[in-house]
């Protein structure tokens, strides 16, 4: 059982204002190849940069915002433009959330300054943050939906990964998907997503076939606003929301209705609110998990922080882009490390 996530309240108390000269870039980000979900196909991703410059240090973070939501980076990327000349005054964290609502812009600058502040301090965040040394994580690795053989054929490719989630459609073929990536992989954790593609009748339908590949979580089964149909279903497996949280404002409706929370830093607003967002999911008995948008090692960094005390992690989004950063995440039989990345080294 992971421990308590640490108070950022506490850090943030010794931490000042910063007043900085923020650059903001669109940055597109080819996939290696395209990847399917339910409702769309990702060919590439587009992320926001941010870099903020004082004192000769630069602190940047990457954000790729919410579609679904419609938080998308070329509006991101002007709401932080506007606020140029309130970060050149000086901000913190507690204005960074005044100035945006949860979402990719108080990602983007929340986790930007989390890093100009280690850099000032000469400390690495997780000290800032009186965490342990972070360590490897074991992070699934998503199959994209397409036909169960090739879904099978993914999963025998990537032989080196524990954990695998496998993209749900809500059609006929899901059950035989499920099956084909089990046969595949007979050693693997697994986990399914619906992505919001499924109704009670298909779930009671699918069931049979969870059970038999003996998987162990279903996220986000019915669409955004039908999670009370949840209250009338018995599922042996855990639930997990994921579209269906953004802040802690929903987690008391929908505590009672899943078991496992996805936090992603791009839907509650960055490293500080996930934090936050992780207390408040564990004091209602949640179970917290770590997710992400696609993007580059740079936008995992600070949700490799989180997963330290995470039950499940979900960062594979830099292993399906064409070229990462450099330096990246390093990933080794199942785990990612992002202990060569610099953001949040203090250095």
């Amino acid at each position: 059982m992971p421990l308590d996530s640490p108070d950022p309240d506490r850090a943030l108390a010794r931490l000042g204002r910063c007043a900085a000269r923020m650059e903001v870039e669109i940055v597109r980000l080819p996939l290696a190849e395209p990847f399917c979900i339910a409702d769309r196909v990702f060919e590439d991703v587009e992320t926001v940069v941010v870099q903020l410059e004082a004192d000769g240090c630069v602190g940047q973070a990457e954000a790729a915002g919410v579609f679904y939501l419609g938080d998308m980076p070329l509006d991101i990327a002007a709401a932080l433009t506007d606020a140029r000349p309130i970060v050149a005054q000086g901000i913190d964290h507690a204005q960074v959330a005044r100035l945006f609502p949860p979402g990719g812009a108080r990602n983007a600058l929340d986790c930007a300054l989390w890093d100009l502040q280690a850099q000032r301090i000469g400390l690495p965040v997780w000290q800032l943050l009186d965490m342990p040394p972070p360590k490897p994580l074991l992070t699934t690795y998503t199959i994209g939906n397409a036909a169960p053989d090739v879904m099978a054929d993914a999963a025998r490719r990537h032989a080196q990964v524990q954990a695998i989630k496998i993209k749900l459609n809500g059609d006929a073929e899901d059950g035989d998907r499920i099956a084909a990536v089990r046969t595949a992989r007979p050693d693997v954790w697994i986990g399914v997503d619906a992505n919001r593609s499924l109704t009670p009748e298909k779930l009671a339908r699918l069931l049979p076939a969870l059970l038999s590949a003996q998987v162990q979580l279903v996220e986000q089964p019915f669409a955004v606003g039908a999670d009370s149909a949840l209250a009338d279903v018995e599922l042996p497996i855990a639930l997990a929301a994921d579209e269906s949280v953004q802040t802690s404002d929903d987690l008391e409706r929908l505590a009672p209705l899943y078991q496992v929370i996805n936090i992603k830093l791009d839907k509650c607003g960055g490293l500080t609110d996930g934090l936050r967002l992780a207390r408040r999911a564990r004091a209602l008995g949640l179970e917290v998990m770590v997710g992400n948008m696609l993007g580059s090692s740079l936008a995992m960094a600070p949700a490799f922080l989180l997963g330290q005390y995470c039950s499940i992690v979900d960062l594979d989004g830099p292993i399906f882009l064409a070229a990462d950063c450099t330096p990246g995440a390093a990933y080794h039989a199942g785990r990612i490390d992002c202990a060569a990345h610099p953001w949040g080294s203090g250095q």
